[in-house]
């Protein structure tokens, strides 16, 4: 059983797909190479992941690799219906629409589930949670799995530190390339893109309050600070807000920052950032949007509750909150992730780094469960530097290597200067 919202969108959505692909060079490389070994054979994958033309790139190179593959959405807005469509038509069993209710959201995941899995693919945790809360009996079938984002690590690493974690986790979103690159790159521009299409407002001359200074954030900032905006950091770790400062950033407390803010962006992994104390003084006319994985970060039920009129849709994705004193508030995407919901998502080209080092961490499960204790683990370095050759490799770039003289240089403390 398949849940898509119409399978008529499957051309369509064949399409975006191939639009990807161009871009993702090294997923397309490791894709026939497993089409060739076939790692994964005989393998049930459960995924849940964002439903779009990058991640159905993954899928058809773990497919490629033999796996059965069942996948449901890690988030209700990001789903792309031709994608799905088109997805279903490869053999893949989907159970992912957009817009579905929370209800069905997790109805979704149980579906993906109930294919029995061997390895399962998380986006947040989710899919994890559930099957420790509420599908314990499919955990001895399960012998490992890869989470992909912040949200999600944090989860596991407190679930491994309670000793609830029954199967090992590789950590993926921790790899060098996922950070420096998806994080950083990727969501910096997808959020920004996400707000400009949800609004169209000039970010020149706007003052930016920019919460959390993780790579996400970094990369948040960087790219608000491109478009001429005058960016505020928010933070409560002292060596990120030491570093923002010194990169030029105002670091202030959101108590502080809500009064100073045209736009505010959260990217925390944690709930309740922007709370009804920061609401009740913002500007008039400010913009609330988050790109932490889940919508928790702005706290949307005190929004609600202080709101005397909310007009919903003034533009796609954009919901107005009128306030008792006639201020207007302006909620992007519910307070998920504005760059899957009113953007795309990461570029293809930043995706294709991510997905490779899943796609061969999938692989390395494959190979290494039985040995493997339950735990979080992190993705063999020599995964990420793989990655990073193919696409140094794709992109037409050579980089030195180390002479035989330097190389033994590093490894010895016999030489002096």
């Amino acid at each position: 059983m398949v849940d898509v919202a119409d399978t008529s969108l499957a051309e369509a959505g064949e399409r975006r797909i191939d639009w990807a692909l161009r871009s993702m060079p090294v997923l397309r490389a490791i894709g026939a190479r497993f089409g060739d070994a076939r790692p994964l054979e005989g393998l049930k994958i459960a995924a849940c992941l964002h439903v779009t033309a990058e991640t159905a790139v993954l899928v058809g190179a773990l497919k490629a690799g033999g796996a059965e593959i069942a996948l449901a959405a890690s988030n209700p807005l990001s789903t792309q219906n031709d994608v799905a469509a088109a997805l279903r038509s490869y053999g893949v069993a989907v159970h992912a629409r957009a817009g579905v209710d929370r209800e069905t959201y997790y109805r979704h995941i149980h579906q993906a589930l109930d294919i029995g899995p061997d390895i399962v693919l998380d986006d947040g945790c989710d899919l994890v949670n559930i099957l420790h809360t509420e599908r314990v009996e499919l955990l001895d079938g399960v012998s490992g799995g890869c989470e992909e984002t912040t949200t999600g690590i944090i989860r596991l690493r407190q679930m491994a530190a309670e000793q609830a974690l029954r199967f090992p986790v590789v950590a993926v979103n921790d790899t060098r390339t996922k950070r420096m690159f998806d994080n950083r790159y990727g969501t910096g521009q997808s959020t920004l893109d996400g707000i400009m299409r949800a609004t169209n407002t000039l970010l020149a001359g706007r003052t930016i309050v920019v919460a959390g200074f993780g790579f996400c954030g970094r990369g948040v900032a960087e790219r608000a600070k491109g478009q001429g905006a005058r960016v505020i950091v928010t933070e409560i770790d002292p060596v990120k807000a030491l570093d923002a400062s010194l990169q030029g950033y105002e670091v202030l407390p959101m108590a502080e920052a809500a009064r100073a803010g045209d736009l505010f962006i959260t990217v925390t992994g944690n709930r309740d950032v922007i709370r009804g104390e920061h609401l009740a003084v913002m500007r008039d006319g400010a913009i609330l949007a988050n790109a932490g994985h889940f919508d928790v970060e702005i706290d949307v039920r005190a929004l609600e509750t202080m709101a005397e009129d909310i007009n919903f849709g003034v533009r796609p994705h954009t919901d107005e909150y009128v306030l008792a004193d006639g201020r207007r508030l302006l909620l992007l995407a519910e307070g998920r992730l504005v760059n899957l919901t009113a953007a795309e998502g990461h570029p293809a080209a930043v995706m294709d780094m991510s997905f490779s080092a899943q796609a061969l961490a999938v692989a390395w499960l494959a190979e290494e469960r039985a040995g493997l204790a339950p735990g979080v683990y992190d993705v063999p370095a020599e995964i990420d530097a793989e990655v990073a050759r193919l696409k140094l490799a794709a992109a037409g770039i050579d980089i030195d290597a180390l002479t035989a003289v330097q190389a033994d240089y590093l490894h010895s403390w016999r030489v002096g200067s």
